[in-house]
């Protein structure tokens, strides 16, 4: 009763914030409710942006500290999905397909078209308020009425845009309780944040080149060298829209998937971006866009104070196929669900680096253990597959973390007659740990009812095959994978028959323990959620405390430019949030500490460290294989294998190249067949 009405206040909460976004361009917000609202929380020591704050940035950071709340208190009591057979949502069905989008779902486009009609509404509202009196405007500024409207245009284009910024943020903040309440991760976020960053850009550069026209056609050009004390500073937003069309132009497909590192490099320009935008509209405007940037800048914090960890890389497994599986020492404490990812970094290859990789091991089944699967496709990867495999001896391997992020345990496995798994390459990693989820509950003797797994796969070579062996877990624990219905039809695209010169065996590579590593653990230890919550509220009080000294300071004694006080204040928010996020980090730091200590003294090792003189490929694999059957010079027939099963729910979840997931998200639309319920998982780091 306690989480409903929390969710249900949130609901509330925020359909009068969005509501507010849609006043906001209107003659009644800014002649009525803005004035009372400016009044009545006018304050010496919050100055202007107190109104600013208390309408746009309190009420996020609210919905975000109690929406953790609501995350700890579901997973003290647990969440029971409702399981059994469930309709398919036709919202959750891919309409568009191939398209600059990529594959967009009914619900995505309907909030993506809602958005759109708010830029649209905005701009409209904005443009007559301010073309109401424009002859008289341009006749007292000595103007022609064209040129009048050009310059209030920009003025427009600027104001539409902050509305692009505001929400720009929420879909990078990986460990955000506002996207998790919403039943989102940030991985599958990311081409909203794409797709945001494409109009602000688009909105922003319009901007900038209305006044560029405009002053060039008034002989204004010296505005471009303006930087006001109290008003608007052009050359801070012209710094911040180079540093904006920066990070545009290497975000192009076309050369983001070419040159990755440029793209990554370039990206952390955002850190000038936001800075010179600050500078630019003044910190009391800018507290508009402050909530995601705020609960961004936590995130990014905590996976920076994570990231100086030093990590137990264990074992690891190099399969033939220029493929390796790097198996860590984790705390029980840290569940992840099915599907989930973590980024690695081995400063032996590059200190700067981190690249994201889908953890294939269970929680459950693998309570110590994490592993995840790395093919040679790139330099680096390539590089760590030639490290690993040297035949000379490694007596460790520097590795450091951060994650674990993914969707949310209630994945809805278990609501379909059939899961029908369709893979390409590599991208039959997500699927191991999906298998192994499923392969735990049917062998722990639960009333759950399992449904059949097809797992469809497509290599180009033969030596690939040695990837099906990872399905089956690490740890000693012998598993008997007959209990679940499982078939699997792999598919050699290359190749007319099997090489037997391709089936060498695995090798494992173990490493010594390293007194300064530490099993890979939660960032805020078990209650997480709760300490996430607790940073966010006392990091925003003491910003406010900081923010009341220097604005009581300031009106006593000293004058300060604007664009002096907004360093000011952006200062303070770093130092608040780095004091909280710092003194809670070295908490829960200490409590890890006493509870390896008791785990060690238990002298109760994990289980899988108890066969050290096992190799990990000597597990049963006799039922896998009797599961298998591999199809060589020839690929899959999508549509026979999703048409064939018309009276049953069909669970149909697509991951590897680009191409093999919008062939299978157009089946799965052409409503020939309504039993189909698609996902795709894709990655677009």
């Amino acid at each position: 009763m306690v989480r409903s009405a929390i969710k249900l206040f949130l609901l509330l909460l925020f359909l009068g914030y969005m509501m507010l976004w849609f006043m906001m361009p209107t003659k009644l917000y800014f002649e009525h409710w803005l004035p009372k609202i400016r009044a009545n929380s006018k304050s010496t020591y919050f100055g202007q942006q107190g109104s600013t704050m208390l309408i746009y940035t309190f009420p996020i950071l609210f919905i975000a500290t109690l929406g953790c709340i609501y995350l700890h208190l579901g997973k003290k009591h647990g969440d029971h999905n409702v399981e059994g057979r469930v309709p398919t949502s036709k919202l959750k069905q891919p309409v568009m397909v191939k398209g600059p989008l990529g594959i967009v779902s009914w619900m995505e486009l309907s909030f993506l078209t809602m958005f759109v009609v708010l830029l649209a509404w905005s701009t409209t509202s904005y443009l007559n308020g301010m073309f109401t009196h424009i002859d008289q405007m341009a006749s007292r500024s000595g103007l022609l009425v064209w040129e009048a409207k050009l310059e209030m245009s920009g003025l427009t284009l600027g104001l539409v845009g902050n509305i692009c910024l505001a929400f720009l943020f929420f879909p990078v903040t990986r460990g955000s309780s506002v996207l998790r309440l919403i039943g989102l991760s940030s991985e599958a976020s990311i081409k909203y944040h794409i797709w945001v960053g494409h109009i602000a850009m688009t909105i922003f550069t319009a901007h900038g080149l209305c006044y560029l026209v405009f002053w060039a056609k008034t002989e204004q050009l010296s505005q471009v060298l303006k930087w006001g004390k109290i008003e608007v500073s052009n050359m801070a937003g012209e710094i911040g829209l180079f540093c904006g069309l920066g990070m545009w132009a290497t975000s192009l497909p076309q050369i983001r998937r070419k040159m990755f590192e440029l793209f990554y490099y370039t990206h952390h320009l955002y850190i000038l971006f936001i800075v010179f935008f600050v500078f630019h509209v003044g910190f009391s405007y800018a507290c508009i866009m402050l909530p995601g940037f705020y609960l961004f800048l936590i995130d990014r914090y905590l996976r920076f104070l994570q990231s100086q960890q030093r990590v137990s890389l264990v074992a690891a497994r190099i399969l033939p196929c220029q493929t390796v599986e790097l198996n860590f020492c984790k705390s029980p404490e840290v569940n992840h669900s099915p599907r989930s990812i973590i980024f690695v970094n081995v400063p032996a290859i590059s200190k700067l680096q981190w690249h994201p990789f889908t953890i294939t091991s269970n929680s459950n089944m693998d309570p110590d253990n994490l592993s995840m699967v790395v093919k040679s496709e790139g330099r680096w990867s390539s590089d760590l597959y030639q490290k690993l495999s040297s035949p000379l001896p490694m007596d460790g391997f520097q590795v450091s973390v951060e994650g674990p992020y993914g969707p949310p345990a209630s994945t809805h496995l278990l609501r379909h007659d059939i899961l029908v798994l369709l893979s390409g390459g590599s991208g039959i990693t997500p699927f191991i740990s999906i298998i192994r989820e499923l392969l735990f509950k049917a062998s722990s003797g639960s009333s759950t009812r399992i449904p059949h797994i097809l797992l469809i796969c497509a290599f180009k070579k033969s030596i690939d095959l040695a990837m099906l062996e990872l399905i089956l877990p690490v740890s000693g624990t012998t598993v008997d994978i007959s209990c679940l219905q499982l078939q699997i039809e792999a598919y050699v695209t290359r190749e007319k028959g099997a090489d037997e010169d391709n089936h060498k065996p695995l090798q494992t590579v173990w490493f010594k323990p390293n007194a300064i590593d530490a099993p890979v653990s939660a960032i805020l230890g078990p209650n997480s959620w709760l300490c996430l919550g607790l940073i966010i509220s006392s990091s925003f009080v003491m910003f406010l405390l900081l923010i009341a000294i220097l604005s009581r300071y300031h009106n006593s004694n000293m004058v300060y430019a604007s664009s002096a006080i907004a360093g000011f204040y952006m200062l303070f928010m770093c130092l608040a949030i780095a004091m909280t996020a710092n003194a809670t980090f070295l908490w829960n730091k200490k409590q890890n500490r006493k509870r390896l200590r008791q785990i060690r003294n238990m002298d109760t090792p994990p289980v899988w460290f108890n066969n050290g003189d096992r190799e990990l490929e000597s597990l049963p694999y006799q039922s896998l294989l009797q599961a298998t059957n591999v199809h060589y010079g020839e690929r899959p027939d999508l549509k026979k294998i999703l048409f064939e099963r018309k009276e049953i729910s069909v669970g149909v979840i697509a991951s590897g190249p680009r191409e093999m997931r919008q062939e299978v998200a157009a089946i799965c639309s052409s409503g020939l067949a309504d039993n189909l319920q698609f996902e795709s998982i894709s990655f677009t780091w």
